[in-house]
């Protein structure tokens, strides 16, 4: 019998992206993050463990998945462009546990931090290509991160590759660094 795999799509459930999975078997966990922007941060230099933690639960409760769920995909699209350092780490905190030592993931970034903001929802057409829209409304909290940046944050992930698009966004496709235990 073929496993389930386990997908993590950050943003709202397009109607492409639930036809494409409908094909496979698979258990789709939708997180629109982008609707609670901006997210309460904390700053690293008066930051307590307690106050660290108190941002992890947040992301915890909003995210509202089972102990026992482990993913073998996530779409972050473009959501590390909208969290601060802080915010961000919180985000991966409360995701790590869920994450398998196979997970494979995939984000935007930008090329450069000046860049602007592009307003999009990403879905999945077929294996080849991707449905990109506009949003009706503007997250808050546009704050990219340079791809050394994301490789520093983004701890629980290492960067397999990285493709500068012609609109000078990157394409990242990420791997999981988590060691799932023995």
């Amino acid at each position: 019998m073929e496993q389930a795999v386990t997908v993590f799509h950050v943003g709202s459930a397009l109607p492409e992206t639930v036809d494409f999975f409908a094909q496979y078997r698979c258990k789709l966990h939708f997180v629109d993050v982008f609707s609670a922007l901006p997210i309460a941060t904390y700053d690293d230099a008066t930051a307590d463990d307690e106050t660290a933690a108190d941002a992890v639960a947040q992301f915890r409760a909003m995210l509202q998945l089972p102990d026992q769920t482990r993913f073998d995909i996530c779409l972050f699209w473009d959501v590390f462009n909208f969290l601060d350092r802080q915010t961000l780490r919180a985000f991966l905190a409360a995701i790590r546990p869920h994450l398998k030592s196979t997970t494979v993931a995939h984000a935007f970034s930008v090329h450069n931090r000046k860049a602007t903001q592009q307003n999009y929802l990403y879905g999945i057409n077929d294996l080849d290509s991707l449905s990109v829209r506009n949003r009706l409304a503007t997250p808050a909290g546009y704050n990219p991160h340079s791809q050394r940046e994301l490789k520093e944050l983004l701890d629980c992930f290492q960067l397999e590759r990285s493709v500068l698009l012609p609109d000078s966004r990157l394409e990242l496709l990420l791997h999981s660094a988590h060691q799932s235990p023995a």
